[in-house]
């Protein structure tokens, strides 16, 4: 059973990514390219995905977490912890582009972070290995929803498509990493909820 610094120091991590603006230690990728005017339309649909990759980063954030409490192994739970900081910087990141679009962040960002915690907790009690596995899949979906955004994002809306292209870089150095460390190939069928699930995930996040 989790002890209570681990569960207070998990709260703390929760109320820091729901409530306070992320830091970044790298520079946000695009922050030297000139501002672009873009359509009203143009606009809408950027602020839109950016919107979605930052309730993607709430979601991630909550995973790491909740993975990394319930990880057997200090290193696994090294892994994950390093992972959760690089996904850090992606919420800082797309939620400086949203202030820049005048758009919004997710009006449901704390049932996102519930849910993906509650998610997390539970791969990381399945063992180690499935605990990787399910990050490692987790990566390369979100890697795969990457390049999708990449061909709907206005072509000329260069800030955020260098974001969106570090984010996919990063993304895919994660799974890489949970393979290494161990992560096993998650069944067909778990795969596919996943996809399902983000798919719900996305559709929602665009509009709410």
């Amino acid at each position: 059973m989790p002890d209570l610094d681990k569960l207070i120091i998990g709260f703390d991590r929760a109320l820091r990514t729901l409530l306070s603006p992320a830091q970044t230690l790298r520079p946000v990728p695009g922050a030297g390219l000139p501002e672009v005017e873009l359509s009203e339309s143009e606009r809408k649909e950027s602020g839109a995905l950016m919107r979605v990759n930052h309730v993607g980063e709430i979601c991630a954030q909550a995973l790491y977490q909740g993975q990394a409490l319930a990880a057997r192994d200090a290193r696994v739970q090294q892994t994950l912890a390093q992972s959760a900081r690089e996904e850090t910087e992606h919420l800082a990141w797309t939620e400086r582009r949203i202030v820049e679009l005048n758009g919004r962040k997710s009006l449901l960002n704390p049932l996102w972070y519930g849910g993906s915690f509650a998610l997390g907790v539970f791969a990381g009690t399945l063992g180690d290995k499935w605990n990787l596995g399910f990050l490692a899949e987790t990566e390369r979906q979100v890697e795969a929803h990457l390049a999708g955004h990449l061909q709907r994002l206005p072509h000329h809306d260069g800030k955020s498509r260098a974001i969106v292209a570090q984010m996919q870089v990063d993304e895919a150095g994660h799974a890489d990493v949970a393979i290494s460390h161990g992560g096993a190939e998650l069944p067909l069928p778990v795969r596919l909820a996943m996809k399902l699930g983000s798919r719900i995930m996305t559709g929602t996040a665009y509009w709410v």
